[in-house]
């Protein structure tokens, strides 16, 4: 075990965000926690860091249950010795709907992933963050611009993201007297699996299907690493990154 890195845990570290972020986090000298739910996914991602993979740790869970959260920071902690930085990036959409053909099971899957695994992760992160010496340590909760701006037939994941800015809002108060920084990242389009149709078309407010302008993973990853490596007295509390000509200002 060693102490001599910061540790950070990131979910959703199998692709897109999560992994581009790990590997940016082992670059600047963290030891890192894959997590994801495929364990041959977050393998391959941690054997894509080349020579800082052995500051890794690659665990595999779904962040939905209570069980498999508390096995990842039992691992982590067996591992790194503690917690400095949780990254609550692992989510999911539902298909776009009309509102009322949304099926139960779509919208409970999506809540589940988005916005209870983050609290799980958050919680189980906050109570180390809390208990380690020296005390604290950063959660950094990846919102979207949907918390802001919903897209047609965008009710689930609509709901979880705004879930997701009243989580951090609490977190970062209820944080402070234990040296827990809470905040939150918005990301426009970046190319990722669950955001790569958008780049061949998505549904405006209109109506009308538009391709929209993207973002590479890799810029996200370089924003929530400058969140992560400030000193825990300084909090970025929110931060937008999307493409510079993505109809964000003008949508609605």
């Amino acid at each position: 075990m060693t102490t001599t890195r910061k540790v950070a845990v990131i979910t959703g570290a199998g692709s897109g965000i999560g992994k581009a972020t790990a590997h940016a986090f082992l670059k600047d000298g963290w030891q890192v926690t894959f997590v994801g739910r495929r364990q041959d996914a977050l393998d391959a991602a941690l054997a894509e860091a080349g020579a800082d993979a052995p500051h890794g740790l690659a665990v595999a869970a779904d962040v939905g249950d209570p069980a498999a959260v508390a096995a990842v920071f039992e691992k982590t902690l067996a591992r790194f010795g503690r917690v400095d930085a949780l990254f609550n990036n692992a989510g999911q959409n539902a298909p776009g709907v009309p509102f009322e053909d949304l099926p139960w099971e779509k919208w409970k899957s999506v809540v589940d992933t988005n916005l209870n695994g983050a609290f799980l992760c958050a919680q189980a992160a906050f109570r180390i963050m809390k208990n380690q010496t020296p005390q604290g340590g950063r959660i950094i909760n990846n919102g979207s611009i949907s918390a802001h701006a919903p897209r047609p037939d965008s009710a689930p994941y609509t709901a979880s993201k705004h879930g997701i800015s009243g989580l951090t809002r609490t977190i970062s108060l209820d944080g402070r007297k234990y040296g827990i920084a809470c905040c939150q990242v918005d990301v426009g389009n970046a190319m990722t699996g669950l955001a790569s149709r958008m780049a061949k078309g998505v549904k405006q407010a209109d109506g009308t299907v538009k391709a929209e302008p993207m973002i590479d993973v890799t810029d996200v990853a370089k924003s929530v690493l400058f969140m992560a490596n400030q000193p825990l007295d300084v909090n970025i509390y929110h931060l937008m990154v999307m493409a510079t000509n993505m109809p964000y200002a003008g949508r609605g």
